[in-house]
């Protein structure tokens, strides 16, 4: 993983050469994970921000929050890392200063994900120099996968099949949502664990799996995202689980999403179901090298259609150490498919105060078509 990670960063730097780039500031954790290898578990959500600093033609600079400046020099491959403290004249500002300079013509970042405190330190600090995005450049490196990286994602829907396993394995008429997430988290990280030692870097992979469970059932299952609560099962319910925010290893996020039905299903929540389950498979069956991000989503628009459904969501996104990444399965996006491309794919339609048809995978592009990287019955499920 080191050794990839500084590959990377090497093709980085030659493209900052090429395109007059001096140097580029990243403070985005998975930008950051993709070129030096760590990442960090405290973060910017205590102000605590740390930065990857990569000059076109010198050595990268990682700067941190002094009390993981151990752990992150353990798990990088950079050599120039420097820590910061809370207070004081080491305060990341003014670590973050120094290694910038007084003569900075141009500062490139990550805009969009810029954190408001660093946005306010460069207004400050560097008012009259201009913000200029390096996104577009990291997100065209990271849209094909290497073969590595597959490796890990297809593990990563190994340990999604098992969290969804145990999902269907906790449902039952008077049980309860939150017993269904806890199911959920013990099968995962069991799973993950599996394939982790404690040697090296993987040390520092946990294997907990985490972030609040998407689950709705019953008349919920309209309301995309609802969290797992305390509300029990009926006989009937259609129950939806998400695992868009928690399917992951080694920082490579995947999608997948499977409804279920509880003793029996009712005609107007299966139709809508099956309508899903369709106008998935039309739009996996349309994924191929060369063919466009939006044809990819005409194709499920059409099974939509004649079903007698619209829908306003997207039919899927790329996926990798970002939960989005470009390009986008939607109307408008002309980007052409390519392999090594992996993507989340859905079907969704919502029915107001009624239910909610779901179902998604996760794929890989290959030179003739796709594989899944996620695999489990696609088909309406009574439990």
């Amino acid at each position: 993983m080191l050794d990839q990670a500084k590959d990377r960063l090497g093709e980085f730097q030659s493209r900052l050469r090429a395109q007059g780039v001096d140097r580029a500031i990243l403070t985005d954790e998975s930008s950051i994970a993709y070129f030096a290898g760590f990442w960090g578990y405290l973060g910017v959500e205590f102000g605590r921000p740390t930065f990857l600093i990569v000059s076109a033609r010198d050595a990268p600079i990682v700067i941190t929050p002094a009390m993981e400046i151990e752990m992150v020099g353990t798990m990088t491959w950079v050599e120039d890392v420097r820590g910061w403290e809370d207070s004081g004249v080491q305060s990341w500002s003014a670590v973050l200063g120094q290694a910038i300079g007084d003569r900075a013509s141009n500062l490139w970042v990550e805009k969009t994900l810029l954190p408001a405190l660093v946005r306010a330190f460069f207004d400050e600090r560097y008012p009259a120099v201009p913000l200029s995005d390096i996104s577009p450049t990291i997100g065209a490196m990271r849209m094909i996968k290497s073969p590595e990286e597959i490796a890990i994602m297809g593990r990563a829907g190994k340990i999604a099949e098992a969290m969804m396993a145990a999902a269907q394995d906790s449902l039952a008429e008077g049980a309860p949502e939150y017993e269904s997430a806890l199911a959920v988290i013990a099968a995962g990280t069991r799973k993950a664990a599996g394939f982790l030692t404690d040697k090296g870097q993987q040390a520092f992979v946990s294997p907990m799996i985490h972030n609040l469970q998407i689950l709705q059932s019953g008349t919920d299952t309209s309301m995309v995202h609802r969290r797992a609560s305390v509300k029990l099962y009926a006989r009937g319910d259609p129950v939806y689980f998400c695992f868009c925010n928690m399917a992951q290893f080694k920082l490579y996020k995947l999608g997948f999403d499977r409804m279920f039905f509880i003793g029996e299903v009712g005609d107007e929540a299966a139709r809508v179901q099956e309508a899903a389950i369709a106008a998935q498979a039309a739009a996996i069956s349309a994924i191929r090298p060369g063919i466009k991000a939006e044809d990819v989503a005409a194709a499920a628009d059409e099974v939509y259609g004649a079903h007698g459904y619209a829908t306003g969501y997207r039919t899927g996104r790329s996926i990798g150490m970002s939960y989005l990444e470009a390009p986008e399965l939607k109307a408008g996006d002309e980007t052409v498919l390519q392999p090594g491309m992996t993507f989340a794919v859905d079907g969704g339609i919502s029915v107001k105060g009624v239910c909610g048809g779901r179902i998604g995978d996760s794929i890989v592009v290959t030179e003739d078509g796709c594989d899944y990287l996620t695999d489990y019955p696609r088909e309406l499920i009574v439990v």
